[in-house]
C-alpha cells in the first residue's frame, strides 16, 4: 500500500471473545498483553471520553484522513457493521472536526459500538444528547472538507498505536487499548485469571491484610538495597 486505498471487508475475531473482553477490567487486559505489548497498545492519556461511564469493545474499522477533511471517515462509517469501533486519525492534526452529531446519529442507528478519534470532534451538546460513545484528543467546531484522499480499512497509527482492521478496541474511563486480534483469546484468558486473583486479594484486604505485605514489597526494597532508617529524616 503506497497511496490512497479503500478495503470494503474486515476480518473480525470471534464475537464471543469480544464479549468476554468487554467484561474484563481495562487494567487486567492491559497487563495481560505483557509489559511491552501492553504499553505499545495503550493510547495516550490525551485520548479522553466525552461521556463518563461509557465502555465499549469491538473490532476496529479504520480511517486515515487528510487534515481538516473527513471524507475517509464517512466512507469507513458507511462500511462499518453493528458492533464495530470506528478508529480515525488525521496524524494528530486538530483542525477540522472529524465527528459530529449527524454522523453520531447514523452510527447509533447502525449499532456501532463507538468511535475513537485522534483529532477533533464537535456538536458536543448534540453528542451528549445522543449519548454517543466517543473518545477524542481534541474539540474543534471547524468545518471539515470532504475531498481529501486517505485510506480505509488498512493499518493505521492512531495516537501512537498501530491499529489494524479487526483488532479489538476496548475503551472506557481509563483509556483506549488496542488488542491484536490474533492474541485476543490468550489476552482474555490471562485477564480473567488476573481478575480472579484480584477478587481473592480484595477479600484478604477486607479482612485486614495489607497490600505491601501481600506483595512482599519489603523484599523488593531489600533487593534494591534502599537504606531504611528507624529515625526521622531531620533527627
Amino acid at each position: 500500500m503506497s497511496g490512497p486505498v479503500i478495503y470494503r471487508r474486515v476480518n473480525r475475531p470471534d464475537p464471543a471473545l469480544i464479549a468476554a473482553a468487554a467484561e474484563c477490567a481495562m487494567a487486567d487486559l492491559h497487563e495481560a498483553l505483557g509489559p511491552v505489548a501492553g504499553r505499545m497498545g495503550l493510547m495516550s492519556p490525551r485520548m479522553r471520553p466525552l461521556l463518563p461511564g461509557k465502555r465499549i469493545a469491538g473490532p476496529a474499522v479504520t480511517a486515515f484522513c487528510a487534515p481538516a477533511d473527513n471524507l475517509m471517515m464517512h466512507q469507513a462509517l458507511y462500511l462499518a457493521e453493528p458492533g464495530d469501533v470506528l478508529v480515525v486519525t488525521v496524524r494528530g492534526e486538530d483542525c477540522g472536526a472529524q465527528w459530529g452529531d449527524t454522523a453520531a446519529a447514523y452510527a447509533k442507528n447502525k449499532g456501532l459500538a463507538g468511535i475513537v478519534v485522534e483529532g477533533g470532534i464537535r456538536d458536543i451538546d448534540g453528542l451528549r444528547a445522543l449519548e454517543s460513545p466517543v473518545w477524542s484528543t481534541a474539540i474543534s467546531p471547524a468545518h471539515p472538507d470532504k475531498a481529501g484522499a486517505g485510506v480505509v480499512n488498512a493499518p493505521i497509527v492512531c495516537d501512537g498505536v498501530l491499529v489494524r482492521p479487526g483488532d479489538v478496541i476496548v475503551a472506557d474511563g481509563d483509556g483506549v487499548l488496542v488488542i491484536p486480534k490474533e492474541r485476543l483469546a490468550e489476552v482474555v484468558e490471562t485477564a480473567q485469571k488476573r481478575m480472579r486473583n484480584e477478587e481473592e486479594a480484595a477479600k484478604k484486604i477486607a479482612a485486614g491484610a495489607h497490600p505491601f505485605e501481600m506483595m512482599q514489597l519489603d523484599k523488593t526494597i531489600e533487593k534494591l538495597a534502599i537504606p531504611l532508617h528507624d529515625t526521622a529524616w531531620d533527627d
